[in-house]
């Protein structure tokens, strides 16, 4: 998969041999400098965007636009601040008869933590909360595949840790596909079956690591530090000279 993007009238590479193949139930995180395409290549994958060259197969079928059995969580949210957390959630379900609708909401409400906030607004719910209505009303439509541009990134480090923590809970319930691009390197870890790193611009997969490590991980693990150190290996940085996990990777 090959995209440019026009630049001063010229057209630049942004993603170039982009080759990648996800396995229905696999939980995979994509990590990369700053600027070198990853929300591109995600917004191409669900369809967004169209490709220069190659294309992007889910069950052996071309993509050509958004689906709705394949649902993106974006970092700055798209729920709506004029509707309750429980009117948020069943949104997508007006096919769906009231008590069946009331069953999934509620369903999801609970699976996500949002028990007892089912008539609050978002005005008056954390970031984390929000970003948990976000995921719920994205498991209420029943998709196939979530991708997820930085869901966790405009939330402090506590919230953060306790959303991936949630996250594979849920995720090892619903057993949906992830697609997950976040610009920090732990998060990846943690989250993925397999890390897919992009080098900078044009881009290309520099690695692709399978992390088998079991769940939940610990952070200070030989093979936790191992795995890291092997993606901070691949995007030319390392540990040893002062440059943390996260510096570059947005």
């Amino acid at each position: 998969m090959d995209f440019p993007r026009k630049q001063g009238g010229q057209s630049v590479p942004v993603l170039e041999r982009i080759n990648v193949e996800i396995q229905p139930g696999e939980f995979v995180c994509v990590v990369g400098p700053s600027g070198c395409g990853k929300t591109t290549l995600l917004n191409i994958i669900a369809g967004f965007l169209n490709a220069s060259r190659g294309e992007v197969l889910v069950e052996g079928e071309p993509v050509h636009g958004p689906d709705s059995r394949r649902i993106v969580i974006f970092q700055e949210g798209s729920v709506f601040p004029w509707l309750t957390v429980s009117a948020n959630v069943g949104f997508g379900l007006s096919h769906k008869t009231v008590v069946e609708r009331d069953h999934i909401v509620q369903h999801y409400i609970d699976m996500v933590g949002l028990t007892g906030f089912e008539s609050a607004y978002l005005r008056q719910l954390s970031g984390g909360m929000r970003q948990r209505v976000e995921i719920a009303r994205a498991l209420a439509a029943n998709p196939e595949v979530l991708y997820m541009d930085e869901p966790f990134g405009a939330l402090d480090y506590f919230t953060r840790f306790k959303m991936r923590a949630d996250l594979v809970r849920i995720w090892q319930q619903e057993k949906k596909t992830i697609l997950f691009v976040t610009h920090d390197i732990d998060e990846a870890i943690q989250l993925a079956d397999r890390v897919v790193v992009l080098s900078s611009r044009p881009s290309t997969i520099r690695l692709i690591l399978p992390v088998s490590l079991p769940r939940p991980r610990d952070l200070n693990s030989p093979d936790y530090l191992d795995t890291r150190d092997r993606i901070l290996n691949a995007l030319g940085m390392s540990l040893k000279n002062g440059i943390s996990p996260s510096a570059g990777t947005s």
